[in-house]
């Protein structure tokens, strides 16, 4: 991890973080709704997907996420990312974002690879010049050469997560998230992430991930944060923060 020096600034920080999403309930789906019920109104549920979250992230720093499913984590890194607007609080980003978040993101599934690496690279602020520059590369690291002209909705959902990973560690960028990077093929390509890591973390790029991969959470990141229903249960030096984590989860399969 890099510490943060007195004039240096966090790659990114969240101050007071609360995200709430409202759930309808009785909603009316059609136009004789309106009629049968004039008078009915839609009542709905308050879910509290983040609850005044604080975390500051160094430049540098890979910085892992964890906790079960539902409890705000993907929530935390879209608001990062500015998919999502935080209820309240504040999030300062200090760097080029390049998000491998949400698969479909930037991508026209009626177009072959070739447009849509053209088109999801621009995006990502790649100029059409670098593009060409770095076409090879992306389709070599995705493993699809074969299927380069073939349209995405032919494709697998594991050579969709190929391609969209393979363009976003090739953006310019100073801060990369990742949501469950280690679901985007089998254990060859898994490795094949793996030593990407280690190239980022020498050219002190920061890295925010989200994942049930615990072991490598442990192993490769620096700190992590753990969330449980929204609230920022520990932050700290990743392997203590993972084997709290476990406790929490044998203690719940032992009740």
């Amino acid at each position: 991890m890099v510490s943060l020096g007195l004039e240096e600034k966090p790659a990114v920080e969240c101050v007071g973080l609360t995200k709430l999403f409202s759930i309808p309930h009785n909603a009316r789906h059609a136009l004789r709704d309106y009629f049968t019920h004039p008078l009915s109104r839609a009542s709905h549920e308050v879910n509290k997907a983040l609850i005044d979250v604080n975390v500051a992230i160094s430049p540098g720093e890979f910085f892992g996420i964890i906790g079960p499913n539902g409890t705000g984590k993907s929530t935390l890194l879209k608001i990062i990312a500015g998919i999502y607007r935080q209820t309240s609080g504040i999030v300062r980003v200090n760097g080029k974002l390049s998000p491998f978040i949400e698969l479909g993101v930037g991508f026209n599934l009626e177009l072959n690879a070739r447009d849509n690496v053209r088109i999801n690279g621009t995006l990502l602020g790649l100029s059409l010049r670098e593009i060409g520059e770095r076409f090879h590369d992306i389709i070599a690291f995705a493993e699809l050469e074969r299927f380069v002209d073939q349209k995405l909705k032919n494709y697998s959902m594991g050579m969709q997560l190929r391609l969209a990973y393979s363009i976003a560690i090739r953006a310019p960028y100073e801060i990369l998230l990742l949501d469950e990077a280690f679901a985007v093929g089998d254990e060859n390509f898994q490795q094949k992430c793996r030593e990407t890591f280690v190239r980022m973390r020498s050219e002190g790029k920061t890295v925010i991930i989200v994942s049930h991969d615990l072991e490598w959470i442990g192993e490769y990141c620096d700190r992590a944060l753990l969330l449980r229903d929204g609230l920022a249960q520990r932050v700290g030096p990743a392997k203590e923060v993972v084997g709290l984590y476990l406790e929490q989860e044998e203690a719940a399969a032992s009740d």
